[in-house]
């Protein structure tokens, strides 16, 4: 079988790397037990790099009564399947499972999120979420409205809208690189922690 390059793009070796990216990938790859793709795509430019990670901790390492990092999580598997960014949906998936303890609704998310067994703020969130990343200009002052009815505060109505335009930069430039989603992110969250490799190599 041919293997799938990891990127279009160079990829730069890990002792090249700056110091400060070199100790968070190590964190990364040891709290995860792997490094997924997109840090080592984005490793070539460090600068980038830097400012995409400093983007994505501070919209989805945060916790709040009207978005969970689960929620949160949910957003990004909702708008990425609509803009068929398979490594997104397959690696935010993996963390949305774990998240939200269910190991069935990023699936049920990203292939039709109106069914998904969500609560109705989450509907509401993932109906404007949706819209945004289809047709931007489609979003109205009534969309967001709606979801401070469902609870959500002004920060929250602005996680929503920054999340979604974050990971259509992501997904986009994921689709440019032709990023592969790293094969444990299939298995995360679907089996008890530590028995993901004996399932994976059943078969």
């Amino acid at each position: 079988m041919t293997e799938t390059p990891l990127s279009r793009f160079p990829l730069r070796p890990p002792d090249e790397l700056p110091a400060d990216l070199a100790e968070r990938y190590a964190e990364v790859a040891e709290r995860s037990g792997f490094l997924p793709n997109v840090f080592a795509a984005l490793a070539w430019r460090p600068d980038e790099a830097r400012a995409f990670f400093a983007m994505h901790d501070a919209l989805m390492d945060k916790e709040t009564p009207g978005l969970s990092k689960a929620d949160r999580e949910l957003i990004v598997v909702a708008t990425s399947a609509g803009n068929d960014c398979l490594y997104c949906v397959v690696a935010h998936g993996a963390v949305a499972r774990i998240r939200a303890r269910d190991p069935y609704i990023a699936d049920q998310v990203a292939v039709d999120w109106r069914k998904a067994p969500l609560s109705p703020r989450m509907h509401a969130v993932l109906t404007v979420a949706t819209r945004l990343a289809a047709d931007p200009a489609a979003v109205t002052a009534d969309d967001l409205a709606s979801l401070a009815e469902h609870g959500l505060t002004e920060d929250d109505v602005w996680d929503v809208g920054m999340i979604t335009s974050f990971f259509a930069l992501s997904n986009r430039l994921a689709h440019f690189a032709a990023l592969a989603p790293n094969p444990e992110f299939f298995l995360m969250g679907r089996l008890p922690r530590g028995t993901e490799g004996a399932a994976g190599s059943a078969g």
